[in-house]
Formats: structure tokens, sequence, C-alpha cells
């Protein structure tokens, strides 16, 4: 039998590795970001077009490399950050596995013009799917210029799974972000398509959250500074006041690395267990120093996930330090005691003489003196009494007792004759034609009452479910999601016909977005408009609302918009029909009835009606339970006994 095991072609095995290495756009821009920080740059330029599909440059001015350093780069395995695996354990640099520009070189054009500062000239080299085309010398700048082109060219089932370009920007602005917020000391610019969006000069770590975030956000931040022999725990959180559902910008960082870490984060969120509720969240920027060696970053080769050797110890450190923050900057609200009928006590004064109490009375008082109105011996005068208005009602009571003359009505025009007449064919049968109109209209209001007492009766419980009987058993509706799953179809509906109804509002509201959100909002501006919403851009990420959809004047309009595109970005919409379920859905939880809120059996007969009318009426939109059913078989059950 021949042999059937064989080594796979260099080429081969870094697609392979790409896979893992490098996802999309912003993963070659975190890479390449990351390498130009550990060549020690001071200013790194990144330019994106078509959100990275077509072209992605990345300029600095760090230590550049020698046209041996540069050519040996792209080989898999090659890096200068460790020697032996001791190393991994000592590590304070970004890259390491020597796989980045490697990967990125066997699914995308890659072209380097690099320069040491002591040399004159530097190299350039041109690579394409793993195979270098050109390497010559010329004239450029010191440090690294590599610009990638065709993302994927070479490999189209990836490049076809690539989101759309709005999606993909805001995922390239999210890993640039997490790169300047640890790192003040270097200036970063982004332009997208010639546009520029980022343009952060060297400043503090406040004025570089500022910078990216909005300077909405000074006002909102509270310092948090621990030292420990363990770790050093620094940065910023949010006052409890700000907390909202969607869009908290939480950051952990450690040694200059993003890190994902849902253990910590619970340590965080439980310092505000009692200030927020459990359904929202607040922002955070938290910086870890810890001994390279209690920490292992080789864990996934996207580097953000870390473990740490003494989570415990740290995360009562840092629940610690964010409880201390709270109460020193007066985020948690103190207790208020009602002084306003409070005695005033004086302080006591040991040194003064005891002084005698003093009597206080009125001298011109004279229990014997006469009234003014009267003539006794005392002050007491006797109210007058209007006895003649005791007797006012004596004379309509007697008028409502006399016979009244019945008002003749016009039965032609009366309102019973759009009713259903239940009775009406057999009362024409048995009378007579001439007081066939009154029979009629005297029986259907006798069968109005019936229909009443025989119908289904809706019961509101606790103020959140709906409870009526129906033919198989005890149905029980939530209201609230009830109410989502019709506005969900209505606001749907209106998206899909363009027949969105918009109420201009008296003063507009502006609200400010970050990069991330302006990337993401030319998207989402038709389909907002088709359901009833009136943005205009004022520059620099800023929009005024004027107007709003009909039906949710008193709601926030500024949270409701950025609420919607938060949700866009959470779910990476790329299709036209997704991100307009989105902005319905969004609309449609924000404008619903709140759990709590009582109704009348004509607004609980008309949710009902309309619940039944939708497509699903047993799940929301996103999945949960509208209606539970008790079966007459259960209800046997329970009192068997």
């Amino acid at each position: 039998m021949s042999d059937i095991i064989h080594l796979l072609p260099d080429s081969v095995a870094n697609q392979i590795a790409a896979g893992e290495v490098i996802q999309r756009p912003a993963s070659v821009i975190k890479e390449l970001v990351e390498n130009a920080i550990d060549a020690d740059a001071q200013n790194i330029h990144v330019l994106v077009t078509d959100a990275g599909k077509t072209c992605i440059q990345i300029i600095d001015d760090g230590k550049g490399m020698s046209e041996t350093d540069a050519r040996l780069s792209f080989e898999r395995h090659a890096t200068s950050k460790i020697r032996e695996a001791a190393d991994l354990f000592a590590l304070r640099t970004m890259g390491f596995r020597g796989e980045a520009l490697a990967s990125i070189a066997a699914v995308a054009q890659v072209e380097l013009k690099t320069r040491l500062e002591s040399e004159e000239l530097g190299t350039k080299l041109v690579i394409a799917g793993s195979k270098v085309e050109s390497q010559e010398a010329v004239s450029c700048s010191k440090g690294s210029n590599f610009s990638v082109k065709n993302l994927f060219f070479n490999v189209p089932a990836r490049r076809k799974f690539l989101k759309a370009n709005s999606t993909e920007l805001s995922n390239i602005l999210a890993e640039f972000e997490r790169i300047a917020l640890v790192h003040p000391e270097v200036a970063f610019s982004l332009y997208s398509n010639d546009s520029e969006l980022f343009n952060l000069p060297v400043s503090p770590l406040r004025q570089r959250i500022l910078a990216i975030f909005g300077k909405k956000l000074n006002q909102q931040l509270l310092n948090i500074e621990v030292n420990t022999t363990m770790v050093k725990i620094s940065g910023y959180i949010a006052k409890p006041e700000t907390a909202r559902k969607k869009g908290a910008h939480q950051y952990f960082f450690v040694n200059g690395r993003y890190m994902r870490h849902p253990y910590f984060h619970k340590a965080v969120m439980e310092a505000y267990e009692q200030l927020i509720p459990v359904v929202e969240q607040v922002s955070y920027f938290i910086y870890f120093e810890v001994d390279p060696a209690n920490i292992d970053v080789n864990i996934h080769p996207t580097k953000t996930e870390i473990k740490c050797e003494n989570e415990q110890a740290i995360w009562q450190i840092l629940s610690a330090s964010v409880k201390e923050s709270l109460g020193k900057f007066s985020a948690i609200p103190s207790i208020d005691f009602d002084t306003e009928d409070m005695p005033d006590i004086p302080a006591f004064e040991q040194n003064l003489p005891p002084a005698p109490p003093k009597i206080h009375y009125n001298s011109d008082f004279n229990p014997f003196k006469v009234s003014s109105g009267g003539s006794g011996g005392g002050s007491y005068s006797r109210p007058k009494v209007e006895w003649e208005g005791l007797y006012g009602g004596l004379t309509k009571a007697s008028k409502m007792n006399e016979p009244q003359q019945e008002p003749e009505m016009d039965w032609e025009n009366s309102p019973f004759e759009e009713e259903p007449m239940v009775a009406e064919e057999k009362t024409i049968s048995a009378v007579s034609a001439a007081s066939s109109t009154f029979s009629s209209a005297s029986s259907t209001l006798y069968a109005n009452e019936s229909v009443i007492e025989k119908g289904n009766l809706h019961l509101q419980f606790k103020g959140r479910f709906i409870l009526t009987s129906v033919k198989s058993g005890l149905m029980l509706i939530d209201q609230h999601r009830a109410h989502v799953r019709i506005l969900f179809d209505q606001y749907l509906s209106n998206i899909r016909q363009q027949q969105g109804v918009s109420q201009q509002v008296l003063f507009p509201e502006i609200v400010e977005f970050t990069a991330a959100e302006a990337a993401v909002l030319p998207s989402l501006l038709e389909d907002l408009c088709f359901v009833g919403f009136d943005l205009s851009n004022l520059g620099n990420d800023n929009y005024a609302i004027n107007g709003l959809p009909a039906g949710i004047e008193n709601l926030d309009p500024v949270n409701l918009v950025k609420d919607i595109v938060d949700r866009a970005i959470e779910t990476g919409c790329a299709v036209h029909e997704k991100i307009c379920e989105a902005i319905a859905l969004s609309l449609a939880k924000a404008a619903a009835i709140r759990p709590g809120k009582s109704l009348s059996l004509e607004e609980m007969d008309h949710l009902i009606a309309s619940l039944f009318s939708c497509s699903d009426s047993n799940l929301t939109p996103d999945g949960k339970t509208i209606i539970s059913m008790l079966t007459d078989e259960e209800l046997e059950r329970r009192f068997k006994c």
C-alpha cells in the first residue's frame, strides 16, 4: 500500500492558519497596529477603503526593518518577541506568535515599505498569496508602511461571508478604539474612504477617553485607584445614573492588552447591585497591571481571553475598589431624614450658669370681657344657621316624583340598528309590520345584556397578565409581550410599505454618536425614515431629531435612537430585512405598554383581538412566550384531592 501522509505546502498551511488569526479586516488592523506599537511608533495612521475589503494601509514612524528582517518577517513562526517557551510567561509586548504577517500575506496582496533610521534607503517588498513577487530598494520615510489589498482574494468562500461595509467598519472602529484607549502616549488617526474618523493626539488617559466617546462622558466618570503587591488597578467607572440597557462602554485591559473577562465584569456589576436595575449596564474603563508570570495570554489566537492565577483575590480587590470609588464620590444616595418639623435643640454649654425658666403670658387677657357680638358674660357666640337652605332640596325631590312624558325616539336613526339584532327575525314573524321596529329595538337591548353575561370576560392579574376563558381551558396572556408583537408587525409593515407617519417635534433633540455608531447610522437612515423618524446631519457625528413616529412622543428620542443603533451593531445586521426587523423590534419594545399598567375591558378586548390577527401570536419577535394555556384537564387534576 502506498503512503498517504504528506506535508502541506507552506501557502496552504498559512491559509489554514489565517482562518484563526485573520477573521475579518479588523483583525488585519489589530495585528499591524500592535506591531507598530511594539516598534516604538509615536504616530500611527490607519487608512481603509471599502471597510478594508479593497485596501488597508498602516503607516508608522517606528524602528523599521532591515532588508533581511523585512523578507523574513513574512515567514511562518518568525518573531522578534520570544526565543524559548519560557519567554511566553514574561511577555510585555503585543504580538508574539509570529503568524500575523504570514497569515495576512497568504490571503491578500501585501506591499511593504520600510526603512531603518540609520539607513538611507529602505526596502520595498511585494507579496501575494504567500508568493514573493518583487523585492527592491526604495527611498521612503523611517518606519513601516503596510498596504494590504484585496483581502481574501484567493479564498472566495471567506470573502463571500464578509458582512456589509457598515458592519465591517464598525468592527474596525472597535479594534481601533481598544488599542487607542490603552496607548494615550501614541498619536492615532483613522481615515475611511478619504474621510477622517479619528484624529487622536497624545493626551492623558481621561482626555483620550473623551476624544473617542464624546465630551458628555466627562461628567459621568469616577476615578478608581488601588495598588497592592498582587495587582495595580486604575481607570474610571461611570456614575449609577448613567446606566443604560444597551451601548455601555465596558473595557478591561491587563498589561496594555484588551481582554474579555466575565468573572471580573461580575465583580464590577455587583458593586452597582442596589443602585441600578438588573437589566442595565454601566460604562467602565479599568486597567490592570499584573506580573506577566501570573497571567496566560496564549489561550486564543485573538489574545483577548486571559487567564489569571489569583482570580478570586483580584475579584475581591476589584469589587472593593469600585465600591470605595462610588462611596468616595457620593455616587451612592445617602439617607435623607425629614427635618421639617424637628424641634431645635440647642447645644449644651456647661460653663453657663443655670437660668430660671421664663413664663410668657398675655397681660391684656380678661376672661370676663364681653365680646362685641354677644350679650352674656363670656365670649362665646352662637353660630347663625341658614334654615332655609336645609329645605331647598325638597322642591326638586317633589318634581322628580311627578310623572314625566317619555321623549319621542327617532328609530330610523337609532344607534341600535347598527348593532347586531339577535331576535329581529323572530319578532318580525310574530307581530305586525307597524310595531316591528320598536320590538326589534327592545329585543336587541335585552339581547346585549345576555351577551355580556354569557360572553368571555377578561381579568387582569397583577397588572401584567390577562386571563380569559377559552374552549379548552384558561388562557394567560402577557400584556407587555403581546403589545410588543402587535407593534412589531405594525412597524415592520410600515417599513416595508414605506408608510410611516412622522410627528414633528417642537424643539429638535440633538443626539451625539460615537465614531462606531456614526459608521452604522447611514445604513439605517432610510429605514428610520420609513418608520417615521426625521433625522438631519449636523456634522461631527451629531444628528438632529426633527420628527418621531406617531404614538411614541412620550419616549426619550435620544435614548431610543441610540438603542436602535446599538442593537444594529450588536446583531451585525448585513441584510436589509434584518436591519428592518432590528429597528421595528427596538421601537416595539420602547413603545409597548409597561408591566403594571391597568387596562379597561375594552382595551383588553382590543389587545387580544389585535394579537390573534398577528402572523405569530404565541411568540415575541425575539422568541419569548406570549400565551400560556391551563387546560381543563390540568384544572380538574388540581382539584381531585
